[in-house]
């Protein structure tokens, strides 16, 4: 249950706390007061939409603080073990957002993803909105509402089904999708064959093409080359007509040689001619070697110009280098393979198709029986709940639509059924589906009713009802009232009403009050006592502002029966 909330900021609240015990709550007030406005709080720090319109105005952020008692709850134990956080029995949730758009959450003290604070909160109370009640117009949520009332073995079939769902639904996308792109393959295949052939020709290497390019350039300027080298070969060793360098080289060394036992500058300066000799010696046979060889083969220009031409060919069609040309060929040879192995990749997704359909398909047939014999039970439990609330003549029923013959549906994840509340609310009326028949104040008493069901079944531990009165009025107002109260008895209940019957019923009352403060309009809550409830309750009931006498009277009374009743 919730023992406490704090809020800053919200809409016409500057700063509020309010304090919750055991028991029926209710909040009353003007029109107009803000009741919704606390409303709008609790469903903003379960996780609610975070609507910046909420942020009171002339300030940057808002926030709200609730606190619950969760004591023995193993759910949210589970829930907080798996998110490593320490549980001691009591939960803290905050919500604070911001104009700049900021959302920050956190679950006792510890920073989480609005969506882990949600999950949470579930567990931890159920709001129930005014125009919730229109969920029953939607035959879509119906199926929603008849297993919520179910047990937790229909619990744990229901999540075997969906688990088996899910397990089905990621084969089958890949299993259909496999299945297209094998009927489609062999174009491809043709396609690549031709590619991975043409590269596989080519026989392209790393480096081949700075290489090619760096030897067509030599061959570019190979006149020049032919010219430089000539003389150079010419000045180092020369004919017998022409003294070359290695003559006057060799020369320079011989005359330095026999000053050597003069002194060591003349050794070593003989020693130095000497190696200088030898390397220029090699270097003239390195020339006489390129002369001799020829520096420009016209057989091999022409391959140089064909091989770069082929290789910016294959660039400009398969990728912009050499490197990337070799990855993009081992992705087409990866794709060929997998092509050629696809007749067996099919056969094999093919059998985990069947068999997971297969259990999907057993699973959806007993949470079919499982449902079959819940509806049954949820149908005599509606209409004792509706009796409860005077109608009693009304029959309830849970129509499944007939499956088509000859024909599997689509696996869901809800399972393969589809149901439709039917009512009857006058005798000898034939049943018709509700979403076409009943009325706005029958629509509250049925949520009501189920409501009561799921407080009657389990459930979270405090339940929230916004305006659930809509269209109730005398002698079904006290109904209604007593019916909450009575759910109150396992249940923390708060409640936003207009109805006396109903306020009256409560454990607990809040008045909700608009106030203009230095030029500010500020909404505030507070608790009532007892004789601000008898004003209030005479309000409600039409004493103008509760002080006239009968008003007043008539509102002690029913406070008075109330309190008797509830005993």
């Amino acid at each position: 249950m919730i023992l406490s909330m704090r809020m800053h900021n919200i809409a016409l609240i500057e700063e509020l706390t309010m304090d919750f015990a055991h028991g029926l709550h209710v909040m009353t007030g003007e029109t107009g007061a803000g009741k919704s406005i606390v409303v709008d709080a609790v469903n903003l720090v379960l996780g609610g939409r975070a609507d910046r319109e909420l942020i009171r105005t002339g300030t940057d952020k808002a926030w709200v603080e609730a606190v619950f008692d969760a004591q023995g709850s193993q759910e949210v134990e589970a829930f907080l073990n798996k998110q490593e956080i320490d549980f001691d029995g009591v939960v803290t949730l905050y919500r604070e957002i911001s104009r700049s758009g900021r959302n920050l959450c956190r679950v006792c003290g510890v920073v989480m993803p609005v969506a882990v604070l949600r999950e949470l909160a579930a567990l931890l109370m159920d709001v129930h909105g005014q125009h919730e009640g229109q969920f029953l117009m939607d035959p879509r949520f119906h199926l929603r509402f008849l297993d919520e009332s179910g047990d937790e073995d229909h619990q744990l079939l229901r999540r075997q089904v969906e688990e088996a769902y899910q397990a089905f639904i990621v084969n089958h996308r890949r299993y259909a999708r496999l299945v297209k792109e094998n009927e489609q393959k062999h174009y491809r295949m043709e396609t690549l064959k031709k590619s991975l052939d043409e590269l596989s020709k080519a026989k392209l290497k790393p480096g081949e093409e700075e290489e090619l390019t760096q030897e067509k350039e030599r061959f570019r300027h190979s006149e020049k080359i032919a010219t430089a080298v000539q003389l150079a070969h010419q000045a180092i060793s020369a004919g017998e007509d022409t003294e070359s360098l290695l003559v006057k080289l060799k020369g320079a060394a011989t005359a330095l040689s026999g000053l050597a036992g003069l002194g060591e500058t003349y050794k070593n300066l003989a020693a130095r001619c000497e190696s200088a000799y030898y390397e220029l010696e090699e270097v003239g046979y390195e020339l006489a070697d390129i002369i001799e060889n020829g520096e420009f083969d016209p057989a091999r220009a022409e391959y140089v110009e064909t091989r770069l031409d082929l290789i910016r060919r294959l660039e400009r069609k398969y990728g912009e280098s050499i490197p990337v040309i070799l990855a993009e060929q081992e992705k087409m040879q990866e794709e060929y393979d997998n092509y050629a192995s696809m007749d067996h990749q099919v056969a094999t997704l093919g059998a985990e198709h069947k068999k997971l359909l297969a259990a999907y398909r057993a699973l959806a047939r007993q949470l079919t029986g499982s449902r079959t014999a819940l509806a049954e039970r949820f149908e005599k439990n509606m209409m004792a709940q509706l009796a409860d609330l005077g109608m009693g003549k009304t029959v309830f029923q849970v129509a499944f639509a007939p499956k088509p013959e000859g024909k599997q549906l689509m696996p869901q994840a809800i399972g393969d059924d589809t149901v439709e509340f039917m009512i009857s609310p006058n005798p000898g009326e034939p049943l018709k589906p509700l979403s076409k028949i009943a009325s706005g104040g029958e629509l509250s008493r049925l949520m009501l009713a189920i409501k009561s069901l799921e407080a009657e079944h389990g459930g979270v531990g405090c339940m929230v009802f916004d305006e659930i009165d809509t269209g109730i009025s005398g002698r079904m107002a006290q109904v209604v009232a007593e019916k909450m109260a009575l759910i109150a008895r396992s249940r923390q209940v708060i409640c936003v009403t207009h109805l006396p019957q109903i306020a009256a019923m409560a454990h607990h009352q809040f008045l909700v009050e608009k106030r203009v403060e230095e030029g500010r309009t500020n909404t505030s809550v507070r608790m009532l006592t007892g004789e601000e409830r008898i004003g209030e309750v005479a309000r409600m009931m039409g004493g103008a502002d509760g002080s006239e006498d009968s008003a007043r009277n008539h509102a002690a009374l029913m406070l008075d029966k109330a309190s008797e009743l509830r005993r």
